[in-house]
């Protein structure tokens, strides 16, 4: 058992299976440690100065309103990124993988056998069924309109006085927010699938790395003295599911890296390039 490879890749290598050696592994395992202290040290993913503002700062319905609004130009141009990455793909395994998010974004609820749930509306109880699952693949899932992660932020929108035609286009979005949209719809989606790896990687890892518990933490203590309490479930749900996503891109990253040729500096460097880029939205947030 090689620690820091993932169970396809360590039985794969049990398996003898051509491409994946032992020498190969241990090589993969020290690029690995490169990949920790050369991207997942970005000041992104362990300083994002405004989240961690957020999740104490005394938060006014203002500061929530443009935040979701900026948020909401993201998670509707990331559908134009994820779609471009699908089609990218090299190979119907990645295109499989990619598609996960992209279906899951638009509404298609994961099929589990253990399967979890969250409620996609907070205030409204007896709609906690299947719309939300957090574990499993929406191959032969179900297609809901409420599951769609936009319509959450609707839902939240709407408690803050704010309509559909104010939130989610292009027009609303800040230079700073744009700038980071068109860089993942360049690199995340892009043609060069060696270069899109190494993006998705970055990307999925500060996911995964904990900003949604800031942001969840700071809505709560608005909750506790508003009148109008904002609904959770669009941020909750995320800061569950993203660990599910890292792993897809580790997966992703072991398999070119096993079976392809793979340049480590221009990983290193496509990974940062968009980091750079997210915390030019971030820091345009502040």
């Amino acid at each position: 058992m090689m620690i820091g490879l993932t169970e396809r890749t360590q039985n794969k290598i049990n398996n003898n299976d051509v491409n994946y050696t032992k020498n190969k592994a241990n090589h993969f395992l020290k690029f690995l440690k490169r990949i920790h202290k050369e991207i997942l040290n970005h000041e992104i993913i362990n300083n994002n100065k405004f989240t961690k503002q957020w999740a104490t700062k005394k938060l006014s319905k203002k500061d929530i309103q443009r935040f979701i609004i900026q948020f909401s130009v993201f998670s509707n141009q990331f559908l134009i990124a994820q779609l471009q990455k699908v089609i990218n793909s090299d190979s119907i395994e990645s295109a499989r993988e990619s598609k996960e998010i992209l279906a899951n974004e638009i509404g298609v609820i994961f099929k589990s056998t253990k399967r979890k749930h969250d409620d996609c509306d907070d205030n409204n109880k007896s709609n906690k069924s299947e719309l939300v699952s957090t574990t499993g693949t929406v191959d032969g899932g179900t297609y809901r309109f409420a599951a769609a992660h936009f319509e959450w932020l609707c839902k939240i929108a709407n408690k803050l006085d704010l309509e559909f035609n104010d939130i989610g286009k292009r027009c609303h979005g800040h230079d700073s927010t744009l700038f980071f949209c068109d860089k993942l719809i360049e690199l995340y989606g892009g043609t060069d699938y060696n270069k899109c790896v190494a993006v998705s990687y970055a990307i999925e890892n500060w996911a995964a790395a904990g900003f949604w518990k800031d942001l969840i933490k700071g809505l709560k203590n608005y909750n506790l003295k508003a009148n109008i309490k904002v609904p959770l479930s669009f941020f909750t749900w995320h800061d569950k599911i993203e660990d599910q996503h890292a792993e897809h891109t580790q997966e992703e990253l072991e398999e070119l890296y096993f079976t392809k040729e793979i340049n480590e500096d221009d990983f290193i460097k496509n990974g940062n390039d968009m980091l750079d880029a997210l915390l030019v939205f971030w820091n345009g947030l502040l």
